[in-house]
Parts: C-alpha cells; sequence; structure tokens
C-alpha cells in the first residue's frame, strides 16, 4: 500500500475545516471592539486641532488572555526594575476579522468574566499574519480595567 502524493495547495487551512472549529470553540464567550483613532478635529474654540472620535474597525468575537507578566532587566548597579508597568496579553481574533494595527484599542465588549467587561488595551504591534494561521493574533498592553469582580 502506498501513499498517495500530496496535491497542491496554498498553505492555507482550508475554510470550514479546523478554522471553523478553532472559532467555534475559542472565539464564542467574548466579543471586542477594535477602534482606530479617528482623524484630528478643529477645535474653534482654543484654535488647536484635537483628536476625534475613533472608528470602529471591528466588533465581533474575539478572546484575549494574559500573556506573563512585567518584565525585569537589571541596571548597571545590578538593581533590579520593573521596565514596563503593565503586563502583555493577547488578543485572538477570527481571520476574516481586519488585521489591528499599532495603536488600535482594543475594548472587552462582552465576557463571561465580568471584570473583563470595559477593559481596555493597546495593540503593541500589527496583528500577526501568516500561511498556517487559524486565528489572527495580536499583542496588546493594558489601558484601563473595568468591569465589576
Amino acid at each position: 500500500m502506498t501513499t498517495p502524493p500530496p496535491g497542491p495547495s496554498t498553505g492555507v487551512p482550508a475554510p470550514g475545516g479546523i478554522i471553523s472549529a478553532v472559532e467555534r470553540i475559542l472565539l464564542s464567550d467574548e466579543e471586542v471592539r477594535i477602534s482606530a483613532p479617528g482623524p484630528q478635529i478643529f477645535d474653534p474654540n482654543t484654535g488647536q486641532y484635537v483628536p476625534g472620535p475613533d472608528g470602529v474597525a471591528y466588533e465581533g468575537p474575539g478572546l484575549h488572555r494574559a500573556s506573563g507578566g512585567p518584565g525585569l532587566v537589571l541596571r548597571l548597579e545590578g538593581q533590579p526594575y520593573r521596565d514596563d508597568g503593565d503586563g502583555r496579553y493577547l488578543l485572538f481574533t477570527p481571520l476574516s476579522a481586519p488585521v489591528a494595527a499599532e495603536g488600535n484599542t482594543v475594548t472587552i465588549v462582552k465576557s463571561k468574566d465580568s471584570a473583563a467587561i470595559g477593559r481596555t488595551f493597546h495593540a503593541l504591534d500589527p496583528g500577526e499574519t501568516g500561511g498556517m494561521s487559524v486565528v489572527r493574533t495580536t499583542w496588546m498592553r493594558i489601558a484601563k480595567t473595568g468591569g465589576a469582580a
């Protein structure tokens, strides 16, 4: 008995297969909103340009999770200190969601964890892309806690 040769492949998992299963399992408990900064608008009262309202780039299924605590580095004197004040988080969204941009704001809209609702994060880097991805991954840093624990 021989194994048939592999057919042509794009390197992207077939839609409806593993992607649907992962989205159904991982992305069913939370709803997230990704907002992009709006354009600067002129304030006639101050004569200055101020940030405009954020525009919603995506709102739908997603999942966030902690991805380790703050890092530690050593100064020349050998004394440890915190190099960043907040832990990092990962955001998972469907591949059909737009790629988050660096600086976008992510808000947890719905969650089984009431302490997570209203929590906001800032995207640290553009969302990761790749041929073997089954969900989109974005690194974030917490901006504001919310919810009621």
